[in-house]
Order: structure tokens, then sequence, then C-alpha cells
């Protein structure tokens, strides 16, 4: 309020972004997707057991069809849907990055009170500490980043790049659990996840601080706040892709589920990387 004056007539006639028809279209889809959403847990089609997998349906439905809106309408140019269809590999990577990240706080729960020794230096930590490593290593690293991309300027690695060596990351952090993977009990030394834990900050700052810039720039201009709801969409299948993939984590078979998962998500990051100066040219100018 204490510089508002210096605003003039700025800012103080909001649009409004709905037509009065686009906005009772727009509650009517709302009302008809709760209304199933309200049936489908009344009738028992949906349950929290099987919650995870209905909500990766809905948003796999849900972005295919915005993905479909997009591409298809009169009103994106062709230089628009180029850059959309650049953003398609994007998106997929997104959904794998942040459904191996997201275990944090369901699979590495359960690992941190069941497998790990949280002994350090003769003082026991509390296991729920394991969801605060990761944003302790975010803040030491942000500023070295920060570092890095001024100093290399241009020759910053691309942002298909850059995706890609986030999801190759995330799968390496994955098999680094691979080694404790034979031993039983409370065995696993909580110094090790905290150098694992490392990977994973490294891999989210790689990939997470240019998802909006990216997913704004290659935006069409009559779709901007779907294109923004794709990014989400991503987290949020990759969130509950994560749920998925949680009911499948036994401790008796810990080397297959690193193993298999952190190798497909290396897969999925090595496909990225290879495809990554084809999807620089779809994102036309857009670094």
């Amino acid at each position: 309020m204490v510089f508002r004056r210096n605003l003039g007539e700025h800012g103080r006639t909001v649009p409004h972004p709905l037509s009065h028809q686009a906005f009772w279209r727009a509650a009517a889809v709302a009302a008809v997707v709760l209304g199933a959403i309200a049936a489908g847990f009344a009738t028992g089609l949906v349950t929290l057991a099987n919650l995870s997998q209905v909500t990766t349906g809905l948003i796999i439905l849900a972005a295919v069809a915005y993905f479909a809106a997009m591409l298809t309408s009169s009103r994106v140019t062709a230089l628009e849907r180029t850059r959309v269809r650049a953003f398609i590999p994007l998106f997929i990577a997104n959904a794998v990055f942040w459904s191996l990240f997201q275990q944090i706080f369901t699979v590495l729960a359960v690992y941190s009170d069941e497998r790990m020794n949280w002994s350090i230096f003769g003082w026991t930590a509390p296991s729920s500490w394991i969801g605060s490593i990761e944003p302790v290593w975010i803040i030491l690293l942000s500023p070295v980043f920060a570092v890095i991309w001024t100093k290399l300027g241009r020759r910053a690695p691309t942002t298909p790049r850059k995706f890609a060596y986030g999801v190759i990351g995330m799968g390496l952090a994955f098999l680094l659990f691979l080694p404790m993977a034979g031993t039983t009990g409370r065995s696993v030394p909580v110094l090790a996840v905290l150098a694992i834990m490392s990977v994973f900050a490294v891999s989210e700052l790689l990939l997470s601080p240019i998802g909006l810039s990216v997913t704004t720039q290659l935006a069409p201009n009559a779709f901007r706040a779907q294109m923004m709801a794709l990014y989400f969409f991503s987290v949020g299948l990759g969130t509950a892709m994560s749920g998925v993939l949680a009911r499948y984590y036994d401790p008796a078979h810990e080397f297959a589920y690193f193993g298999l998962i952190g190798t497909a998500a290396v897969m999925v990051g090595l496909v990225v990387w290879a495809l990554a100066p084809w999807i620089s040219r779809l994102m036309e100018g857009v670094h």
C-alpha cells in the first residue's frame, strides 16, 4: 500500500479471465468431475487402496486432452504448435523425475524407520529427519549452482539436457542404495544416506528451477494457463506414480526395487539426452 501511488493506473483494473459463457462451461465441467469422483467413492470403485492408481490414470487422461486441444486448436500458430510438441518429452521426463523424488515421503520414510542406523557419533537422531536432509542440501548447493550457471553463461547445458541430467541423477541416486540392499535390520549408516540425498538435491537443482520457466516460454498465447496446468500435471503425475511404485517396496527385495526403478529412470534420462538436439530445434529459439 505504501508504494501503490507509484503504480499510477496500472493494476487498478483486473480483467476477468473468463467470459460469462466460458465461466459457466468451466463450472459445469468441474461439477461433472466432482460428481464422478463422489460417485466413484460412493460405489466403491475408488478407495484409499487404489487412489494413487486412479489419480495417475485421471491425470494422464487430462494431460492427453490438454495436449490434444492445444495441438489441434486454430488459435495456436504453427510455431507455437511445434513448441508444444517440444514440451511433451519434457513433460514425461518431469513426471519420471518426481515419481522417484517424491518417494522421500513414502518408501524412504519406511526405509528410514526400518533400515537406517541413525547413530551419529554416539547420538541417535530421530528417523523422521529423513524428509529434512534433502532441503538442507538444497540450501547448501543452490549458491554453488548459481555461480556455475553464471560462469558458464551460454555454454551451460540446454534445457532438455538439464532435464535429462536431472532424471539420470535421480536414477543413479536410487542405484546408490544397492550396496546396502544385502544388509538386514537397522544397519544402513545415516552418513551413507546423507550422501545419497546430496545426489537427490543436485538432480532437483538441475531440473526443478527451470521447469516453470521453460513452460512459460513454450506456452501458446491462447493457452498459457493450460500450459502451466500441464506442468503441474506432470508434477502431480509423478507424485501419484510415486504412490503406485511405493506399493511394491519390500525390505526383503530392496535390490530389485531400487535396481529396477533406478535403471528405468537412467534409461529415460538417456533417451531424453539423445533427443535433446531434436527437442531444442522444436523449441525454436527457447534455450
